[in-house]
């Protein structure tokens, strides 16, 4: 497969998953960028035993995992993330509530309900995180039901 391609479909869905990681925009469009260099990179080593979106989610998985763990250990501000003072349809405002409510989440549990939103099954989920799919609808359900609470408690306010 060319990379050109590659990069074409799946950028969007990266960049969505590293914003469910990160809740900065600048800072998942420097993750997916950094996910698709090491496609590029790696590409000829891909042997096809996985889908290809298995590997590149894998990929992007890892890319967030270590950004949040350098970032652990470097000390800074929590800036949150600022959206323009714009009106926008309700259904905006509720995808925003979504991200922020996905940011206050276990780093494990993000990468999770981010690979559910971008529409994965839970057998390739599985394969991407490590887990059992059994495991992985259990966490799938249980994160729900975090975020659930989470949204109706947002919605309170």
């Amino acid at each position: 497969m060319e990379f050109e391609k590659i990069y074409t479909t799946w950028y969007p869905k990266i960049f969505r998953l590293c914003m469910g990681y990160v809740n900065d925009e600048a800072q998942a469009q420097d993750l997916a960028q950094e996910t698709f260099i090491i496609v590029w990179q790696k590409l000829h080593t891909f042997r096809g035993e996985a889908a290809i979106s298995t590997w590149i989610y894998r990929i992007a998985t890892n890319t967030c995992l270590r950004s949040v763990e350098k970032s652990k250990r470097m000390p800074k501000a929590e800036l949150p993330f600022q959206l323009p003072d714009i009106p926008e349809p309700n259904r905006e405002e509720k995808i925003r509530q979504l991200y922020r409510c996905i940011a206050t989440l276990e780093e494990p549990d993000r990468i999770i309900i981010s690979l559910v939103l971008e529409g994965l099954p839970q057998a390739e989920i599985a394969a991407v995180t490590g887990l059992s799919e059994g495991n992985t609808r259990v966490k799938v359900h249980r994160i729900k039901e975090k975020l659930l609470k989470k949204l109706q408690a947002y919605e309170q306010l």
